[in-house]
């Protein structure tokens, strides 16, 4: 295995300043050696030791990625096809800078206090966040961070989101000027300030604009997943008065279209679909999903972007950015 010393030898260089270019404290050594360490580095695969870097700087390099558990948000941090490309667009990044990604889902303040001290963590991307206790935890941590689809609408927080009331006013507006007036919402619970209350004030926008009364017994919450999709499809599939369906996901909107077949209930012949993320699910479905699309993993790059600007002390030009959506038609959608 190859060590420091073998990495200084071949560069002619003392372990001192190999140690400092590893440690990212390479101020007094010039940008062609420090490519030509870490191109030695790479071709011998050379991996620092995290616990000796933590040690040296009391800074992991590592960019924690944390997702708040809460009642109403459970199961695997991955199990969302967003999610997966999300975390992929950031994991690029800064593997090209040189940090690591850690992805955790944590239940309360205490566990991310935890973890940040328990890794050194040099920075946080959180998702869903609202202005509660735990966020004011992740202030009192002191570590840069980075929120991702959270409204919390203070001039000092740093942020990417969604225009995600403009996604759920043109998803239903799509089903409307089909013909539907008997529109049902499917999401994860709607919590107050957050991204599902959002598309869910898009939805209501949307029905306004054409005459239609907003009724909440057509609002039907559950977890996102495509098997409490699938038991909505079977609820949904009694309710003969409801011709069109927005899903606030599209693992979801997957999920409602499985159960609907299994009752016999035909998309679109029957019932009518859009779902919300564009992501590979909505072209694998059969008929292919009519959804919102956002663009995930340029989310995850600024994102990652972002919070590496801030580890390092850099300036940001924009500290809130807000990415659009736009309407992509496929098959889930008959016109009445």
């Amino acid at each position: 295995m190859v060590t420091l010393k073998d990495i200084a030898a071949e560069a002619g260089v003392s372990i001192t300043t190999v140690s400092n270019v590893v440690h990212k404290r390479a101020n007094r050594v010039s940008p062609e050696m420090v490519a030509k360490i870490w191109a030695i580095m790479e071709r011998e695969h050379y991996v620092p030791s995290m616990t000796a870097r933590t040690l040296a700087n009391a800074d992991s390099s590592i960019i924690g990625m944390i997702t708040h558990m809460t009642p109403q948000n459970v199961g695997s941090t991955m199990s969302d096809p967003f999610l997966g490309t999300f975390v992929d667009g950031i994991e690029r990044r800064t593997r090209e800078n040189g940090y690591f990604l850690m992805i955790r889902s944590v239940e309360d303040a205490r566990a991310l206090e935890s973890i940040s001290r328990s890794w050194h963590l040099s920075g946080l991307i959180l998702t869903g966040m609202f202005q509660d206790e735990f966020f004011e935890c992740v202030e009192k941590l002191g570590t840069p961070f980075v929120l991702i689809d959270s409204y919390i609408d203070r001039g000092d927080v740093y942020s990417i989101g969604l225009e995600d009331e403009k996604g759920g006013y043109i998803a239903t507006r799509h089903l409307l000027e089909n013909g539907h007036r008997v529109i049902a919402f499917a999401s994860p619970s709607v919590r107050a300030g957050g991204v599902v209350e959002k598309r869910l004030i898009g939805y209501r926008r949307a029905l306004a604009e054409f005459g239609v009364p907003y009724d909440p017994a057509l609002v039907f919450t559950q977890e996102i997943s495509v098997e409490e999709g699938r038991r909505l499809g079977h609820v949904l599939s009694e309710k003969k008065e409801i011709t069109g369906i927005f899903a606030s996901a599209d693992i979801l909107a997957a999920g409602i279209m499985t159960g609907l077949r299994e009752k016999g209930v035909c998309v679109p012949r029957d019932k009518s679909i859009v779902g919300f993320d564009d992501n590979y699910l909505s072209q694998l479905t059969n008929p292919t999903l009519t959804t919102v699309h956002q663009d995930a993993e340029r989310k995850g790059m600024l994102a990652a972007d972002m919070i590496l600007a801030r580890v390092r002390g850099e300036a940001v030009e924009n500290r809130s950015v807000i990415l659009p959506v736009s309407l992509v038609e496929r098959e889930s959608v008959r016109r009445l």
